[in-house]
């Protein structure tokens, strides 16, 4: 166990090397995210002055925008890692190191939790201090909503990563759209009531549908649903399961076939 922690490990201490010795790669961890709060913030601001008396558009949208950009923060913080071997053709250097594929994608997951958590406590400073959000005021209820999106995320993240082994490092371009393919279908901004039945039919299948909706009810109502947040939970670990399968038949393809030896810039077909 301690020798598969240590493989890990060295995964993860590869990407501290590489951001203590590179500004370029510290700065998006807090520049989107804060133009994203900041942004979002005066939006919210603005609404505030012209809504009805009562209602206070800080916590409905800019809550849901932290929690939206913690997710693709954790996604990111999982491909960023893989890509950096990708961009560097470090990747068959790894793999022709004793560790195997799952200490290789534990450690882009240990990575994304402490990139993820960086970007989640900037964030929650600048909404705190600029705009009086005060997500700390529903103490424990946020953290299986955190949990859940923080999975979810992992698991688009690992999907991503096989997909640009599978299809080669141009590939990358499907990547980076993916949350916002993903976000009209979630509620992030509005109730899925909102939304047409077929796309409500495809929220159902997608683990923030459930932590969107349940958040507005927290706002509202100050209780959550744990029904909706175990059908959430559960379908967030389907998703992470299939992407780890993913992602390990793909390398296991990949090296019979021969084509991670020619693994370029553009492309392995």
């Amino acid at each position: 166990m301690r020798a598969h922690l240590r493989r890990s490990g060295a995964v993860m201490l590869r990407q501290f090397y590489l951001m203590r010795e590179s500004l370029s790669r510290v700065l998006p961890l807090f520049v989107w995210v804060g133009i994203d709060i900041v942004l979002w913030g005066f939006i919210t601001k603005y609404l505030n002055t012209i809504a009805v008396s009562g209602m206070n558009f800080v916590p409905r949208l800019l809550g849901a925008v932290l929690l939206w950009d913690f997710l693709t923060r954790s996604m990111m913080g999982v491909t960023t890692a893989f890509f950096e071997d990708v961009w560097s053709r470090n990747f068959l250097n790894v793999f022709a190191t004793p560790i195997s594929v799952g200490e290789y994608l534990t450690g882009l997951v240990m990575t994304s939790i402490i990139t993820s958590a960086i970007g989640l406590a900037g964030m929650l400073l600048l909404a705190t201090l600029l705009f009086g959000l005060s997500v700390f005021s529903y103490g424990l209820l946020l953290i299986p909503f955190l949990l859940l999106l923080f999975i979810f995320g992992i698991s688009l993240g690992v999907f991503g990563s096989a997909v640009v082994l599978r299809a080669g490092p141009a590939a990358e371009w499907f990547v980076w759209p993916i949350p916002a393919l993903l976000s009209p279908f979630v509620g992030v901004f509005y109730p899925l009531s909102t939304l047409p039945a077929w796309m409500r039919a495809i929220s159902r299948a997608l683990p923030p549908s459930y932590v969107f909706e349940g958040m507005r009810h927290v706002v509202s109502n100050g209780t959550a649903s744990n029904a909706s947040l175990a059908l959430g939970g559960g379908l967030a670990i389907v998703y992470l399961y299939f992407a780890a399968w993913y992602f390990c038949r793909t390398y296991r393809r990949a090296l019979n076939s021969g084509l991670i030896a020619r693994y370029s810039a553009e492309s392995v077909s």
